[in-house]
């Protein structure tokens, strides 16, 4: 399996990137989706967080109400980080299992917000991160999410800063021009992808890749690896 590592600032264009991805025959893990799956009515995850903040989290049906929850925890570090406790163990278990169930010749995007932040300890053979400017970015959040600028600006100062993603990043890719030309930027990259997959499974079948070795290309476009 060949799994690309997808981050990005809010609102930068990730699912943008992750999509046209999945159109060329990834297989696209969506770190939220996944985080809403492990808070579902009647999940012990969605028990411990009602524990932890009340039943004015929960909407009158019993499903947990994502925007008061954000209200509360995106203004108060003590208590997202009460929350991550709760949500990233659960978090990563099934995003472990979902990874493990995925074919040996498969390549993977697994859409991760909060790369940076968690300190992902998945086997990522590339990492890459999609950027937009500031005011791009509270631009989209306004127009498209209903917030306001200073919500808006809150989520994004949540977050890794475009430096610290940057420099866990193998590429990076800018939304801050044209979708066309974002899409054939991300296409180009899905090339080059396919062709370290292949030699990724191609070591792997002749036993010169060992597990928990990442396969680089140097400048000449050679195969090297690293643990």
């Amino acid at each position: 399996m060949f799994l690309i590592g997808l981050t990005g600032g809010i609102a930068a264009g990730k699912s943008t990137v992750a999509e046209h991805w999945q159109s060329l025959g990834a297989v696209h893990l969506d770190a939220d989706a996944i985080a809403r799956q492990v808070v579902q009515p009647g999940t012990p995850g969605l028990a411990a967080v009602e524990a932890e903040f009340g039943a004015s989290v929960l909407n009158e049906n019993g499903s947990l109400n994502r925007a008061a929850l954000a209200e509360i925890v995106f203004n108060d570090p003590e208590k997202r980080k009460r929350l991550e406790a709760i949500t990233h163990p659960l978090v990563r278990a099934e995003t472990q299992a979902q990874i493990a169930a995925q074919r040996p010749e498969a390549m993977v995007v697994y859409n991760i917000p909060l790369l940076v932040e968690s300190g992902s300890q998945l086997p990522f053979d590339r990492i890459v991160t999609v950027e937009a400017p500031l005011e791009e970015q509270v631009k989209r959040m306004v127009s498209h999410r209903q917030m306001s600028a200073e919500q808006a600006l809150a989520r994004i100062r949540n977050q890794a800063t475009p430096a610290q993603r940057a420099n866990a990043a193998d590429f990076i890719l800018s939304s801050n021009q044209d979708l066309g030309l974002l899409l054939k930027d991300a296409g180009k990259l899905w090339l080059q992808f396919e062709r370290e997959a292949t030699e990724k499974l191609r070591l792997q079948g002749i036993g010169v890749l060992k597990n928990g070795e990442r396969l680089t290309f140097n400048a000449d476009g050679e195969a090297e690896m690293g643990s």
